[in-house]
Order: structure tokens, then sequence, then C-alpha cells
């Protein structure tokens, strides 16, 4: 096929929708308060396959043998094939809704995790649409407006096993590129890594390990001890790719070619044209492709809100051990963690007690620091451990034997 030399050339900028907050926007989104969204063509994952846990925790770079070596899981407390608490995510975690125009980023989380869910479960998931707060002011983009947001995921016995509140903050694109552009200037992006610096850290990723079968005992806790560290980098290309091959957060689902085309057409703020390939990427593309990056508004490739959640979820999951589980989790996401970027997530035990439904808890603030210093995911935990008072641990209390 060939092209006219007359022809106009391309851009060399990726463009997206521009739109400002006002008053028509803001009483078209209150009238959507208390919806149950229609979420279809963002769920990725139904069924607990023992390939769908394999994908989902490879995609998130969790090791544990728990969830992916059957023997080892039907000896431990759980007596059967489990998946880490985070494969809800990789079940449904967001979508793209309202506010056309807007840049939009993932900015908090709070999270319970009710019930283990086993090899063979079929997981349904809910999205309620709670309204917004704002407008307000930014420096970073004039105006923004912060969505809230509740999943819900259940079993195939009705079985709520986990709920997630989350938050998107909205914000006007066009005043955020100039932003994105002065902080390009004083960012060096990709970092300058020297190669004994990343052989240093590469030797510390492959050095953490979960706790296992190992108890890890109530009563051998003290508030400010250490939890141990995991360290996520140099982040690139291909973890990204990772995260959306084990069932990660595509808002919609990814596709090609023909079915790709059909939803931009009929969803035009779910795309841009890439000025290098002259393709249509959805929005999502932000997290591996430097054109829409820029043209959100943010100085280069980024991580997404969803998969630094599952970051902190498995730093926990590898404290706790085989017996412990994770009641309560919630974050903040600060910042941007860019491609190349490393990620030192630990954290610091606040306080112990027993809790209201009799168990033996930890409270934990935990951060997740970057190579320049800035914690970009500071958060709190509450978890449940074995002890040396209860026959059963929180993972057997927890276990469902299946018939």
């Amino acid at each position: 096929m060939s092209t006219s030399a007359t022809q106009e050339p391309r851009s060399t900028e990726a463009h997206m929708p521009e739109a400002v907050i006002d008053d028509a926007m803001i009483e078209s989104m209150k009238a959507k308060a208390g919806v149950d969204l229609r979420i279809s063509h963002s769920i990725n994952n139904e069924e607990v396959t023992r390939i769908a846990v394999a994908k989902f925790a490879g995609g998130i770079g969790d090791i544990n043998p728990l969830w992916t070596d059957s023997e080892h899981a039907t000896n431990s407390d759980y007596l059967a094939p489990v998946a880490p608490p985070s494969f809800v995510i990789g079940c449904f975690s967001g979508i793209q809704f309202g506010w056309p125009g807007l840049g939009s980023f993932h900015s908090s989380t709070d999270m319970d995790l009710l019930a283990p869910i086993y090899l063979g479960d079929v997981i349904t998931a809910t999205c309620r649409y709670d309204g917004f707060t704002g407008p307000r002011p930014s420096t970073f983009a004039n105006q923004m407006v912060t969505d809230m947001f509740t999943n819900t995921y259940t079993n195939q016995r009705d079985d709520k096993v986990a709920e997630i509140r989350w938050q998107v903050v909205n914000y006007e694109r066009a005043t955020a590129r100039t932003a994105s552009k002065s902080k390009r200037e004083r960012l060096v992006l990709p970092h300058p890594w020297r190669t004994e610096e990343i052989e240093a850290v590469e030797a510390r990723v492959l050095a953490e390990k979960p706790q296992g079968a190992e108890p890890r005992w109530w009563e051998d806790i003290n508030p400010g001890d250490p939890i141990s560290s995991l360290t996520k980098g140099p982040i690139g290309l291909t973890d990204e790719v990772a995260f959306i091959a084990g069932g990660g957060t595509p808002i919609p689902r990814l596709k090609a070619h023909a079915a790709a085309l059909a939803d931009y057409a009929d969803h035009p703020a779910w795309s841009f044209r890439d000025p290098v390939t002259g393709a249509q990427e959805p929005i999502y593309a932000v997290h591996y492709n430097n054109s829409a990056a820029q043209a959100m508004g943010v100085a280069y490739q980024y991580d997404v809100g969803f998969q630094r959640q599952c970051w902190q979820i498995q730093l926990l999951t590898h404290w706790v051990g085989d017996k412990g589980w994770v009641k309560h989790l919630d974050s903040q996401y600060r910042g941007f963690v860019y491609l190349s970027d490393v990620i030192e997530l630990g954290g610091v035990v606040d306080s112990k007690e027993i809790d209201a439904d009799g168990e033996h808890v930890v409270h934990v603030t935990t951060f997740a620091r970057n190579q320049r210093g800035g914690d970009v995911m500071p958060g709190h935990a509450t978890v449940a451990l074995p002890s040396r008072e209860r026959e059963l641990s929180p993972a057997g209390s927890r276990a469902r034997v299946k018939s």
C-alpha cells in the first residue's frame, strides 16, 4: 500500500481528549452517585485455575510457593491450593468512568481481605460509584475532583472474599502537561543506574524470601520491630506487560485490530493515536508508552496503582507466613513509580492486641521508598498472626474443607 507524497505529516506528539471541569460535568456526575456500574468489559479473571494463579503471581513478582506449589499449599493450614489474596485485583480492579476529557490516576486504596480464595472458586466482582469530592484547586492541573468506588468480590458460595474502597483523582490534562514538562527537566529519566548498583539491587531481590511454613508467633513481636523488606526493580517494560498478562488492570480489556477499533469508535475517549507507529492505542498505554504518558501529563511511563497495591499485599503475606492472615490494609499512591525506578517496601510494628474477633493482631505502618528517598506508597495494615495460646492459626481458622 502506497501513501501520497503530498500527504500531511503526522504529529510527532500524542494527543488525548482535553476538557475543563464545568458545572454541567459536575451535575452529570452527581446524578451517577450510588450506581452499580457495568464492568463486564474490564473483567479479566473469574475462574481460579492453576494457570490463572500462576500467571497472576508471576505478573506481580510473587515467588511464594504457597500460591504455586499444590503440595506445599495442601500441607499448609489452608488444607488445599490457594491463590494470593490480591488475586481479586486480577479479576477486576478498576474502570474508566465519567469525566470525559480529563486525565485520571488511582490515588488511594482501603481494603478488607475476608476469606481465602481456593483453586476451583469462581469470583464475581461488582463496582459501585460512591460519588466524588471537589472540585478543588491544584498546582498540578488547575482543578481536580476525586471519585470514590467500592468493589466487592464473592465466590460461588456467596461468601464475600474481599472488599476494596478506592479513589481516583481526575484532572485537567492541558495544565498537567505543562507541569510534566517542567518535571522532566528536573528529573533524569530513565534513572542512570551504574552496573554495580543494578547488580546489588538484583542480589537483594533474590535474597528476599517469604516466611513460609515457619510460624511468626504473635508473642515474639514487639512495637518498633521492623518487618522484612521487599524490593521491586529496576521497573521495566516487561514488568508492566507481565502484570497485564497475569490479569492486571487494563481498562477496558486490551484488544487488537478490528476488535479494538470497534471499541474506540464507540468510545473515542478510550484511545489516542501513537505518533510513532500511527496505531490507535488505549489510554492504559500510559504505563508502557512514553508518548502516552507525556500526553497524560506525566514525565515518563509509570506503574499501575493496583499493581503497587499488590506489592504491599505481597510484602505482608511474605512477612506473616503461611499461618498468618492479612486482615486489612490501606495505602496512598504519592507520586509516580517510573520505569527504571527501584522501590524498597518495608514497615514497622506500631502495636499489637487481641481484637474484637479474638484474633492476635499486629498493626503495622508500611512504606515504599524509591531511590530518590520518596515514599511513594505510605500505608497501614492489620495482620493476624499465630499465637501459642490458640490451637488454630489465622489461616487454619479460615480454611475451607472442600467437599
